[in-house]
Protein backbone atom coordinates (compact mmCIF):
# COMPACT_ATOMS: atom_id res chain seq x y z
CA UNK A 1 0.00 0.00 0.00
CA UNK A 2 2.82 2.34 0.49
CA UNK A 3 4.97 1.52 -2.63
CA UNK A 4 1.26 2.71 -4.48
CA UNK A 5 0.74 5.86 -2.63
CA UNK A 6 4.45 6.73 -3.18
CA UNK A 7 4.11 5.84 -7.13
CA UNK A 8 0.59 8.12 -6.66
CA UNK A 9 2.88 10.73 -5.15
CA UNK A 10 5.75 11.03 -7.68
CA UNK A 11 2.83 10.77 -10.81
CA UNK A 12 1.14 13.92 -8.61
CA UNK A 13 4.37 15.63 -7.97
CA UNK A 14 5.42 14.99 -12.06
CA UNK A 15 2.78 16.23 -13.38
CA UNK A 16 2.12 19.30 -10.94
CA UNK A 17 5.81 20.25 -12.06
CA UNK A 18 5.13 19.75 -16.04
CA UNK A 19 2.08 21.60 -15.60
CA UNK A 20 3.18 24.17 -13.77
CA UNK A 21 6.36 25.01 -15.64
CA UNK A 22 3.73 24.43 -18.69
CA UNK A 23 1.70 27.80 -17.23
CA UNK A 24 4.65 29.57 -16.57
CA UNK A 25 4.56 31.04 -20.65
CA UNK A 26 2.29 33.20 -20.03
CA UNK A 27 1.55 33.41 -24.05
CA UNK A 28 0.32 29.59 -24.11
CA UNK A 29 -2.43 30.09 -20.53
CA UNK A 30 -3.67 33.73 -20.62
CA UNK A 31 -3.94 34.43 -24.29
CA UNK A 32 -5.57 31.23 -25.45
CA UNK A 33 -8.76 31.98 -24.73
CA UNK A 34 -9.19 35.54 -26.29
CA UNK A 35 -10.18 33.93 -29.88
CA UNK A 36 -12.14 31.14 -28.60
CA UNK A 37 -15.56 30.03 -30.08
CA UNK A 38 -17.75 28.26 -28.32
CA UNK A 39 -19.55 27.41 -31.19
CA UNK A 40 -17.46 25.73 -33.39
CA UNK A 41 -14.97 24.49 -31.06
CA UNK A 42 -14.28 21.09 -32.43
CA UNK A 43 -13.31 22.91 -36.25
CA UNK A 44 -10.56 25.33 -33.82
CA UNK A 45 -8.63 22.69 -32.66
CA UNK A 46 -6.88 21.32 -35.97
CA UNK A 47 -3.13 22.43 -36.01
CA UNK A 48 -2.10 25.20 -38.45
CA UNK A 49 1.77 25.61 -39.14
CA UNK A 50 1.40 29.34 -38.99
CA UNK A 51 0.14 29.44 -35.32
CA UNK A 52 3.27 27.17 -34.30
CA UNK A 53 5.84 29.21 -32.42
CA UNK A 54 9.36 29.49 -34.27
CA UNK A 55 12.13 27.76 -32.73
CA UNK A 56 14.27 30.11 -31.16
CA UNK A 57 18.48 30.40 -31.83
CA UNK A 58 20.83 30.71 -28.57
CA UNK A 59 24.63 31.53 -28.98
CA UNK A 60 26.19 29.55 -25.95
CA UNK A 61 27.12 32.30 -23.44
CA UNK A 62 25.77 35.53 -25.40
CA UNK A 63 28.78 37.67 -26.42
CA UNK A 64 31.22 35.96 -24.30
CA UNK A 65 31.00 32.48 -26.64
CA UNK A 66 32.04 29.40 -25.41
CA UNK A 67 35.24 29.84 -23.27
CA UNK A 68 36.94 28.75 -19.93
CA UNK A 69 36.21 30.82 -16.52
CA UNK A 70 32.65 31.37 -18.10
CA UNK A 71 29.59 29.95 -15.80
CA UNK A 72 27.78 28.56 -18.41
CA UNK A 73 25.32 26.83 -15.84
CA UNK A 74 24.10 30.52 -14.83
CA UNK A 75 23.61 31.54 -18.54
CA UNK A 76 21.19 28.31 -19.10
CA UNK A 77 19.36 29.31 -16.07
CA UNK A 78 18.76 32.27 -17.61
CA UNK A 79 18.37 31.72 -21.41
CA UNK A 80 15.39 29.01 -20.40
CA UNK A 81 13.76 27.37 -21.02
CA UNK A 82 14.58 25.86 -24.40
CA UNK A 83 12.40 23.79 -26.01
CA UNK A 84 12.26 21.30 -28.90
CA UNK A 85 14.06 22.39 -32.66
CA UNK A 86 15.44 25.36 -30.47
CA UNK A 87 19.43 25.65 -31.71
CA UNK A 88 22.47 26.02 -29.47
CA UNK A 89 25.43 27.72 -31.40
CA UNK A 90 28.60 27.26 -29.63
CA UNK A 91 31.48 30.06 -31.30
CA UNK A 92 34.88 29.71 -30.01
CA UNK A 93 38.21 30.46 -31.72
CA UNK A 94 40.50 27.41 -33.42
CA UNK A 95 43.35 26.74 -31.07
CA UNK A 96 46.42 28.90 -31.04
CA UNK A 97 49.03 30.63 -29.24
CA UNK A 98 47.02 32.99 -27.69
CA UNK A 99 43.63 30.79 -26.99
CA UNK A 100 43.11 26.84 -25.30
CA UNK A 101 41.94 24.68 -27.76
CA UNK A 102 37.69 23.67 -26.46
CA UNK A 103 35.48 21.32 -27.64
CA UNK A 104 31.85 20.00 -27.23
CA UNK A 105 31.14 17.19 -25.21
CA UNK A 106 27.51 15.43 -24.76
CA UNK A 107 26.75 13.09 -21.81
CA UNK A 108 24.58 10.40 -21.75
CA UNK A 109 23.47 10.96 -17.88
CA UNK A 110 23.89 13.19 -14.94
CA UNK A 111 26.13 11.44 -12.96
CA UNK A 112 29.08 11.61 -15.90
CA UNK A 113 27.59 15.18 -16.42
CA UNK A 114 28.12 16.35 -12.89
CA UNK A 115 31.93 14.08 -12.17
CA UNK A 116 33.03 15.45 -16.34
CA UNK A 117 34.00 11.93 -17.15
CA UNK A 118 34.40 12.58 -20.62
CA UNK A 119 34.94 8.20 -20.95
CA UNK A 120 30.86 8.63 -20.77
CA UNK A 121 30.58 11.29 -23.33
CA UNK A 122 30.36 11.55 -26.89
CA UNK A 123 32.62 14.41 -28.51
CA UNK A 124 29.76 16.36 -30.95
CA UNK A 125 32.00 19.41 -31.86
CA UNK A 126 36.21 18.76 -31.97
CA UNK A 127 38.57 22.07 -31.61
CA UNK A 128 38.20 23.96 -34.87
CA UNK A 129 33.89 23.27 -35.52
CA UNK A 130 33.43 26.51 -33.17
CA UNK A 131 35.10 29.03 -35.73
CA UNK A 132 33.09 31.04 -37.98
CA UNK A 133 29.10 30.92 -37.60
CA UNK A 134 29.96 28.28 -34.94
CA UNK A 135 29.16 25.00 -33.99
CA UNK A 136 25.22 24.37 -34.46
CA UNK A 137 23.22 21.81 -32.32
CA UNK A 138 19.91 21.13 -32.62
CA UNK A 139 17.39 20.15 -29.98
CA UNK A 140 15.87 17.06 -31.41
CA UNK A 141 15.20 14.76 -28.53
CA UNK A 142 13.08 15.79 -25.14
CA UNK A 143 15.55 14.36 -22.90
CA UNK A 144 18.15 16.07 -20.32
CA UNK A 145 21.07 17.24 -22.89
CA UNK A 146 24.35 17.46 -20.50
CA UNK A 147 26.76 19.81 -22.57
CA UNK A 148 30.81 19.91 -20.84
CA UNK A 149 34.26 21.25 -23.02
CA UNK A 150 36.23 18.17 -23.15
CA UNK A 151 39.83 19.86 -23.01
CA UNK A 152 42.71 19.11 -21.43
CA UNK A 153 41.02 16.16 -20.03
CA UNK A 154 37.80 17.00 -18.37
CA UNK A 155 39.71 20.49 -16.56
CA UNK A 156 37.97 23.15 -18.93
CA UNK A 157 34.66 21.19 -17.55
CA UNK A 158 35.73 20.67 -13.62
CA UNK A 159 37.33 23.83 -13.11
CA UNK A 160 36.37 26.35 -15.63
CA UNK A 161 33.09 26.25 -15.52
CA UNK A 162 32.34 25.56 -19.15
CA UNK A 163 29.32 23.15 -18.34
CA UNK A 164 25.29 23.05 -18.53
CA UNK A 165 22.63 21.27 -18.93
CA UNK A 166 19.46 21.45 -20.83
CA UNK A 167 15.87 19.98 -20.33
CA UNK A 168 14.03 20.93 -23.27
CA UNK A 169 10.28 21.29 -23.27
CA UNK A 170 7.68 20.76 -25.93
CA UNK A 171 6.88 24.31 -27.46
CA UNK A 172 3.57 25.39 -26.30
CA UNK A 173 1.07 26.35 -29.32
CA UNK A 174 -2.27 28.08 -29.84
CA UNK A 175 -4.08 26.60 -31.86
CA UNK A 176 -6.62 29.59 -32.16
CA UNK A 177 -5.30 32.07 -34.84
Amino acid sequence: MAAKLAALLVLIVTYSSIFGVSMGNKDWFWNWGSNFNYTDWWNCHHLNKTTQPQSNTFVVGDSQNWHFGFNYTDWAIKNGPFYLNDTLVFKYDAPNVTTFAHSVYMFSDLRSFSKCDLKRAKMVANSTQGGGEGFRFVIKNWKPHYFACGEKNGFHCNNGLMKFAVFPMIRPFSPWP
